[in-house]
């Protein structure tokens, strides 16, 4: 494991997948979305739904890099209660019955600035997350979570996007550890759809300079997409079009409708079927 790192869990988790000769399923759900107990069950059903690793985004008033459908999701958060301490409470919640499935806190750096950087990751650590993906710190600003995060035993996944050249990848991938996330498409969340061909180029070029997984999200919006991602990739990341099922299922009050939660995992389930339904054709 990289430096400090005390969980095992995503690195017991691709070592079982390449067993299995498949691809992850990551689903993203935004914690307290649309309101904190609808999203802790979500949160627990996730793994029964064939979710592989879990992302759950920590809700944040300028998320620059969030498209409609998660900027929505975000503002239920905030009016459901979401805060730094009630998302590790659902972690908190999650672990009593599930030891194994990795979790991801996905955000921006503010909230755990302002939480205080060496008093979240004892807490977070505790509370039994894996990684954190931190869109808005560069890697000439790992010393003020990435480097902390590392020595603290926590996973730090750093981005790669469309604009990452040869020149800038080995910065990008200095200090990363548990996986990388590869963009697969330029600008925000949930507005464009991924295209496989420009993917499996992007992966392969990441893997000339890294041993560490490759996961790929952003623009993958139908179990046939994630399937295709599947092929190429070693985990296929889904948020946007899951976030987009819960707002699609809320009532005329905006709330939790009853059918929800079974909705919101259904749709993980096909999801996560297309994952499942990949043939493998390694990047090289």
């Amino acid at each position: 494991m990289s430096r400090g790192t005390t969980s095992g869990r995503i690195e017991a988790r691709f070592g079982a997948l390449r067993e299995e000769g498949r691809a992850a399923f990551v689903p993203f759900i935004m914690a307290a979305d649309p309101d904190y107990p609808t999203s802790l069950e979500i949160l627990k059903g996730l793994p029964s739904a064939g979710a592989d690793i879990i992302e759950i985004g920590v809700m944040y008033s300028d998320p620059m890099a969030d498209g409609p459908a998660i900027q929505a999701a975000g503002l239920r958060a905030k009016a459901g209660g979401a805060r730094v301490t009630r998302t590790l409470d659902m972690v908190r919640n999650f672990r009593k019955g599930d030891d194994t499935t990795p979790i991801i806190l996905m955000g921006y750096y503010n909230p755990i600035y302002i939480y205080g950087v060496d008093r979240f990751l004892i807490d977070a650590g505790e509370a039994g997350v894996d990684g954190l993906i931190v869109v808005d710190l560069p890697p000439e600003e790992d010393s003020e979570l990435c480097i902390p995060a590392l020595d603290a035993g926590m996973h730090f996944i750093r981005l790669a996007t469309p604009t990452t050249d040869d020149e800038r990848i080995p910065a990008v991938l200095a200090n990363t550890s548990g996986f990388v996330y590869y963009v697969a498409v330029a600008g925000i969340t949930g507005t464009k759809s991924a295209d496989t061909s420009t993917i499996h180029a992007a992966v392969t070029r990441l893997k000339r300079h890294t041993d560490l997984p490759v996961a790929v999200g952003f623009g993958i919006k139908t179990p046939e997409q994630a399937q295709e991602v599947a092929e190429v990739a070693d985990a296929t990341v889904v948020g946007s079009a899951i976030v987009q099922t819960i707002s699609d299922n809320l009532n005329a009050d905006g709330k939790a409708g009853p059918e929800l939660v079974q909705k919101v995992l259904d749709f993980t389930r096909q999801l996560s079927s297309g994952v499942r339904n990949a043939s493998r054709r390694a990047a090289e």
